[in-house]
């Protein structure tokens, strides 16, 4: 099994690092929308893919030297950041099977089938890595892609539970989602991991009609909160509040816009559709999807929404 994988993996890397023709990679179908409509490998300039490209090759040597359950979830996330899915998919499964208690794994895997639409086998995964997890020592988890301040702020379990939650809320099963997202309230242990949450738990609570009970979680939130990296979460929450104008929402002035633009898009566009426009809904939902950044959350979802609001 061991040097099967490690073979396997070598040559999917010399393909993705070395092949010549590069519109052939670009080609590859890596998920499908809800639509049907095949998305691809979104492009990016020669710097970010040389640098990705690197991080992956050091991962595959990390890999190759130890095969550990770690360097396995590195080597997936790698390939993952190189917006491979399929290939990443593919490392977290043959770490499963070698690993199949580790629910870090489950955790990334899970993460990768949200991003290709497979919600019912992403809440499989997360489901079993709750049952799974330490439930008691919060685990620090590493970022592979560092904020401004470099300072790892999530941790495993609450990636768990995050994630597990927007796999029910992206199927429509939103009493459910609201129940994980209290849960992951537990391992929300900062002010950015606290908004996040907060964000999900709200908007499920009020696709359940439970306006009042929304409203409350709503409370612990306030203008002086240290924010690092969910500012666009932390928007959306002060225009739920009435403390920020929807306008100020989808400004353009961030340094990710097609991101922000997504996270905070969403948010709108689902407080018109659960006040009752769902017309106001529908273009909001679709600028989300004029962005063409399809790996974000917020597009998922608006995706999700304008599927079920189509005529």
């Amino acid at each position: 099994m061991k040097a099967h994988l490690s073979i396997l993996l070598c040559c999917t890397v010399f393909f993705f690092a070395c092949s010549g023709d590069k519109a052939e990679e670009k080609e590859e179908v890596q998920a499908y929308a809800v639509d049907g409509t095949a998305l691809y490998i979104p492009d990016r300039s020669e710097e970010a893919t040389s640098a990705l490209t690197a991080n992956l090759e050091e991962a595959q040597k990390n890999f190759d030297d130890e095969p550990s359950e770690m360097n396995t979830i590195w080597l997936g996330r790698r390939w993952a950041y190189l917006t491979n899915y399929n290939k990443a998919i593919e490392v977290f499964t043959a770490g499963i099977n070698k690993f199949p208690n580790s629910y870090k794994l489950y955790r990334h895997r899970g993460h990768r089938y949200i991003s290709t639409r497979q919600f019912e086998k992403a809440e499989v995964d997360y489901k079993k890595a709750f049952e799974l997890m330490d439930k008691e020592k919060i685990e620090v988890e590493p970022d592979g892609a560092p904020n401004s301040m470099n300072i790892p702020l999530s941790n495993t379990q609450f990636n768990i539970l995050y994630h597990y939650g927007l796999s029910l809320y992206l199927q429509g099963k939103f009493e459910e989602a609201t129940a994980i997202y209290k849960e992951c309230l537990k391992y929300s242990v900062n002010d950015d991991l606290l908004v996040a949450t907060t964000d999900w738990l709200y908007m499920s609570l009020m696709r359940e009609g439970k306006a009042e009970e929304a409203a409350t979680v709503l409370e612990p939130i306030h203008s002086e909160m240290n924010i690092i990296e969910n500012d666009s979460y932390y928007k959306r929450i002060m225009m739920y509040k009435g403390e920020l104008a929807k306008e100020e929402l989808l400004r353009t002035d961030q340094m990710d816009v097609a991101l922000s633009l997504a996270t905070q898009g969403y948010g709108m566009g689902n407080w018109y559709l659960y006040n009752g426009d769902t017309t106001k809904a529908k273009e909001i939902f679709q600028k989300v999807i004029d962005t063409g950044n399809w790996p974000a959350f917020g597009y998922v979802a608006a995706e999700v929404d304008l599927y079920r609001l189509k005529d």
